[in-house]
């Protein structure tokens, strides 16, 4: 495993974001030199995160809420909704925990992150070579399940989707489970999207 200290040397906007004071109630990630700061999620969005971290087996993988993860090669510093490695993988301390100990990344899609999510994040991930990604999308009521990640930097892509809709057993391969979507709510009011 790399360390997160063998990143390249912190660029002046890695100092800037890391000496961030981000107020109360926002959260704020660094996607390919760009600050992105929202406010805090919807309470559908934190649902299914808790549904979602509960039918993940914690006596093999740990379920991690708002870890930064240290992107090699990368000038991002994402905060998924969920990060998933198997128990023991990642390291005891400090605020990063490195991409390539990660199994799966979810993303639950907020009201205004459905560009990010579905478009810079993915990138990002799959240039990572994070195995899977997870997005959970309480606009369209689907789950998009992406492996095989392929490519570098803004080209990097998975090679793999999967789409199931909110009531289907979703088979999440990587961690050996099927996820139940039943009580998945969804954002009420929001204009329907292309996306994937």
């Amino acid at each position: 495993m790399t360390a997160v200290d063998d990143r390249p040397m912190a660029t002046g906007i890695v100092k800037i974001f890391e000496n961030l004071e981000v107020p109360d109630g926002f959260k704020v990630e660094l996607l390919r030199g760009e600050i992105v700061m929202m406010a805090g999620p919807d309470v559908v969005h934190n649902y299914i995160v808790e549904t979602v971290q509960d039918q993940i087996p914690r006596r093999r993988w740990s379920r991690l809420q708002t870890q930064d993860i240290a992107m090699l090669q990368e000038t991002s510093e994402p905060q998924p909704d969920l990060v998933v490695i198997e128990r023991g993988a990642g390291p005891d301390h400090g605020r990063l925990m490195p991409s390539e100990v990660i199994t799966m990344l979810v993303e639950v899609v907020s009201k205004t992150s459905v560009h990010r999510d579905y478009g810079v994040k993915r990138s990002i991930y799959a240039a990572a070579k994070v195995p899977s990604y997870l997005i959970i999308d309480p606009v369209m009521a689907q789950v998009v399940l992406l492996t095989e990640p392929t490519g570098s930097g803004e080209d990097a892509d998975y090679r793999r989707q999967r789409i199931t809709k909110f009531g289907d057993l979703t088979p999440l391969e990587p961690l050996g489970i099927e996820l139940d979507t039943s009580e998945f709510g969804t954002y009420q009011g929001v204009r329907p999207h292309r996306f994937p």
